[in-house]
């Protein structure tokens, strides 16, 4: 039986399917950065498929996720009678149990090292917190990273304390002041989706230390959750 044809509108899960049937993803969107070398037809952006192209291609299954992608382009795919996985990751622990039912259940795909590694390293219990964070994730508004995320739930596993999880929605609209009303020990500045950088963000924010760091590592959930502890 040949392997299923898989469209990933999730850059974490496209890197993640990539790590074991490079070949199977037919289809993934501008945004899937990685692996650097994967040969596969881009679909435009997580936000705006290109609908027409994914049908083209014909997958057995596409796999998005109901943070990332629009309801109304699954509900559009579906209705061209194509098969769309919807995942709800909020912690590392969702992460694993999502990729072990879709290696095992859908693709009858074997589980990846990796996998079975960050499991290991990430599901067990919370350690006590070491410091309190912000965790801005733009600019112009500010949008900092709030509870119910994964990202959030990372830094907890990482020992940060969210100084922002009793803000309302899970990546609330703020701004400098507001943010130093929460007394940060420190302020964690990722390279995406916005990109700070060292002459963009920690200016913003005198007398406060902060940390730029990979966003990939803080808000991906694949691979790349074996680097993560680098984060500490």
């Amino acid at each position: 039986m040949s392997a299923p044809r898989v469209v990933s509108l999730v850059p974490s899960i496209t890197e993640a399917l990539a790590s074991v049937n490079p070949k199977a993803v037919v289809g993934a969107t501008a945004w899937c950065t990685h692996p650097h070398d994967l040969e596969t037809t881009r679909v435009r952006g997580t936000k705006n498929p290109d609908l027409g192209a994914i049908r083209r291609l014909k997958p057995d299954f596409i796999i998005a996720n109901r943070e990332e992608n629009r309801e109304l382009d699954v509900q559009r795919l579906r209705q061209s009678g194509l098969n769309v996985i919807v995942t709800n990751i909020e912690t590392v622990p969702d992460a694993i149990e999502t990729y072990e039912r879709l290696f095992r259940n859908l693709l009858d795909w074997p589980i990846p090292g990796w996998l079975r590694d960050a499991k290991s390293q990430w599901c067990g219990a919370y350690p006590r917190p070491t410091r309190r964070v912000v965790m801005p994730i733009w600019r112009d508004p500010w949008l900092v990273v709030g509870s119910r995320t994964f990202a959030n739930d990372l830094a907890r596993r990482l020992g940060w304390e969210n100084a922002a999880v009793g803000l309302l929605d899970r990546y609330p609209r703020t701004d400098v002041n507001e943010i130093l009303k929460l007394e940060p020990d420190v302020i964690i500045l990722p390279d995406e989706p916005y990109e700070f950088t060292a002459e963009n963000g920690p200016e913003m924010f005198p007398g406060v230390p902060t940390e730029l760091v990979s966003g990939r590592l803080l808000t991906w959930y694949g691979p790349s959750l074996l680097e993560a502890g680098s984060l500490k």
